[in-house]
């Protein structure tokens, strides 16, 4: 599949997806935000696909959306009636969520491989991944404070889930930058490497290892993570109870013993 502002390829179980508008330094424009969303809801359903990773062309990672874009939603001004004006941008902004949640709700795991800046709405991105990796010039900045807004798009929401609600609060109200060092301390990202090339090559190290496992099961971890996250603990222990009740008798499950059994490698159907 081709893509306008995105480069795509799948190798050996491994769905590589790049920000491609390095002119813009990966702003993300209308097209953008579409292709995002259908790149990511095709990786879910893809059998041929266990493992993404997201990454950026050019100078830096992304630096959010593009402002064209954005100032466009001032053309409800000329909409008289101010009930009908607050519903098209509440549209507006559901759109522009719509994409960064398909990355969240993606039943693959999604590795987020980012280098120099990851800014406004990059951060909503990443945020949604299931993992984060940077390089030692990262630096991510909730932008949309210095110019006027709130950060609408997810990363209020996420952030306090596995960053301290106090810390994101300090970034949300400051807009500062946060190094690759910190990052890693306050738990933004998981690691961070000398330069892009090491950044990649410690990414793909990690998606073969997770592409080489039950798909089933990495599929079925991420939804157990994914609803936890957001439940009881009684809520999170009956909803695991019902996926193993229906999934756990698999072919999966038996490649695996087999595997154990003869000391070899298992193979898993897509």
């Amino acid at each position: 599949m081709s893509y306008e502002t995105f480069k795509y390829s799948v190798e050996n179980k491994i769905a590589h997806v790049v920000l491609n508008r390095p002119d813009k330094v990966n702003a993300l424009n209308e097209t953008a935000w579409k292709e995002l969303k259908q790149i990511f809801e095709n990786i879910s359903s893809d059998p041929e696909v266990r493992v993404a990773i997201l990454s950026g062309e050019g100078k830096l990672f992304c630096a959010g959306i593009d402002l064209q874009m954005l100032m466009s939603v001032k053309n409800v001004e000329s909409i008289e009636c101010q009930g009908r004006r607050s519903e098209q941008i509440l549209r507006f902004v559901k759109e522009l969520q719509a994409p960064i949640n398909a990355i969240e709700m993606c039943s693959k795991p999604v590795i987020a491989a980012i280098h120099n800046g990851c800014i406004g709405g990059g951060v909503d991105i990443v945020a949604a991944c299931d993992m984060r990796y940077c390089t030692d010039d990262a630096y991510f900045t909730v932008k949309e404070i210095d110019m006027g807004m709130v950060a609408d798009l997810g990363t209020l929401q996420r952030l306090p889930k596995f960053v301290k609600p106090a810390v994101v609060a300090e970034m949300a109200y400051t807009g500062r930058k946060v190094g690759a060092r910190e990052s890693k301390e306050i738990g933004l990202v998981n690691d961070y490497f000398t330069d892009k090339e090491t950044l990649m090559a410690e990414v793909q190290k990690l998606a073969q290892t997770i592409a080489s496992k039950s798909p089933l099961s990495i599929r079925g971890t991420k939804e157990i993570l994914r609803h936890t996250r957001d439940h009881s603990v009684q809520d999170g222990l009956h909803h695991m109870a019902v996926w193993n009740s229906a999934m756990i008798l698999s072919d999966d499950l038996a490649a695996a013993f087999m595997a154990a059994m003869s000391k070899q490698p298992p193979t898993f159907k897509d």
